[in-house]
């Protein structure tokens, strides 16, 4: 998720130099790379350019600290405005009744109902009973899609499968979230286009019935520019609280999650990046903009992390960190629990740094762990238990055994160092201390 725009704003922003003062002549080029990254990820030409303007303006004659650079100025006046353009903040759903309903809707083929789902199991997991109902009664399939997907993690799916009636299916499962004390009633409705009249008649019908405390609308982030221009239509006909982005995993150039919330002047509230049931995530413009930048997201590692570590397993691990006796086989064995994470490519991402320790011809999502495991493996046990003992001899014999050169065995120590600070830091600081330290140990 947004690995290109990452790789292509590192590389623009590289370049950056200049003395005490920036000037237009040593921020040009880059500015111009940024806008053309902009223009290729599908943002519109207009955006564009008032977002140069901006970083223009508030950049040029401005005095650089001793202890800065112009590339770390930038990347920050860069990072400030990705964040406006996105929304600034992140604003949570509305689940305060008791039981809250939520109306999700869209077009066809969005992937609203692998979204309902996902929302379900993602309030299950913040301890709330939601009730799915499946009010989506043109596609035969979409009841057995909706009990397929959660049938493994037990929420159930209120049905009516010989009724038509759309009034009745919102009808009788409220009564039934009622009896079987659901707290949270997620409609999934069916697809339908903004020129559709008779579909869209019906989403106001089932809006005005259920009188839902949040509507959420869902845009697939392949389409690019149409998916801003099909939320600014459906706008204007439902008056949704917020959007959900889906298949960010896949190949989208990542415009529209950028500019889709200032534009439609809704927030984006979720995003969805992998086919699992658990690759969900709360949409936080700030973390987000650090991912583009390349600076990681620890807080939303940390939480992560959180929900699949095991309490006693973490202060283990944390109690070695802590001793300075964190080694390799505890690195292995981390690295065995990330896999179950999620969508690996979204886990390293969060991580500052790790990208550049990967080729960037290797797609595979389940190698991308593979040279780190195969250095790991051609170590001798006592050299496993002991990382400072690594000298030059030793590394050329576990570069010889794992087939990985020397250059990328002493790229991989470096970041197992700074693994190991990392780790340090979750478990001394809130999430925001760490991010606003890792912030500034970027820009020096």
């Amino acid at each position: 998720m947004f690995d290109h725009l990452q790789k292509k704003f590192n590389k623009a922003l590289h370049f950056l130099k200049g003395d005490n003062k920036i000037t237009e002549v040593n921020i040009v080029s880059s500015l111009k790379e940024i806008g053309k990254i902009l223009i290729d990820a599908d943002v519109n030409y207009k955006i564009v350019r008032n977002f140069i303007k901006k970083i223009k303006e508030k950049s040029i004659g401005k005095k650089i600290l001793t202890s800065l650079n112009t590339r770390q100025v930038i990347t920050k006046l860069v990072y400030d405005e990705l964040v406006l353009l996105m929304g600034s903040k992140n604003i949570e759903i509305n689940i305060s009744k008791n039981p809250s309903i939520i109306l999700i809707c869209g077009l066809q083929g969005s992937g609203k109902t692998s979204f309902s789902s996902k929302l379900a199991f993602f309030l299950k997991k913040k301890n709330k009973y939601p009730l799915l109902v499946a009010a989506d009664i043109h596609r035969p399939a979409a009841i057995d899609q909706l009990q397929s997907i959660v049938k493994q993690v037990d929420i159930p799916v209120f049905s009516l499968k010989k009724s038509k009636d759309i009034i009745e299916i919102i009808d009788q499962s409220i009564f039934y979230a009622y009896k079987n004390k659901n707290n949270v009633i997620i409609i999934d409705t069916a697809g339908r286009l903004a020129i559709d009249q008779i579909m869209m008649d019906e989403i106001k019908k089932i809006s005005e019935y259920s009188k839902p405390n949040e509507i959420l609308f869902v845009v697939d982030a392949m389409t690019g520019q149409d998916a801003i221009n099909t939320a600014q239509s459906f706008s204007r006909i439902l008056n949704f609280d917020g959007i959900v982005m889906t298949k960010l995993d896949g190949d989208s150039r990542g415009g529209a999650a950028i500019t889709i919330s200032s534009v439609v002047g809704k927030p984006i509230k979720f995003i969805s990046n992998g086919e699992k049931i658990e690759d969900i995530e709360i949409f936080h413009p700030d973390r987000i903009a650090n991912r583009i930048l390349g600076m990681g997201d620890i807080v939303s590692l940390v939480e992560k992390v959180q929900e699949k570590f095991d309490d006693k397993r973490t202060k283990k691990i944390y109690h070695k960190i802590s001793k300075n006796r964190f080694n390799f086989n505890d690195l292995l064995e981390q690295i065995q629990q990330i896999k179950k994470i999620g969508n690996i490519k979204n886990i390293i991402s969060m991580i500052p740094g790790i990208n550049n320790f990967f080729t960037n011809n290797n797609n595979n999502e389940k190698d991308h762990f593979k040279k780190i495991e195969s250095i790991i493996y051609s170590m001798t046990p006592y050299e496993r238990n002991n990382p400072k003992i690594l000298s030059s001899n030793r590394k050329e014999r576990i570069s010889k055994g794992s087939g990985i050169s020397l250059n990328d065995i002493d790229i991989f120590l470096k970041q197992f160092n700074d693994i190991n600070k990392i780790m340090k830091k979750i478990n001394s600081n809130s999430g925001k201390e760490i991010i606003k330290d890792f912030f500034l140990k970027m820009k020096k």
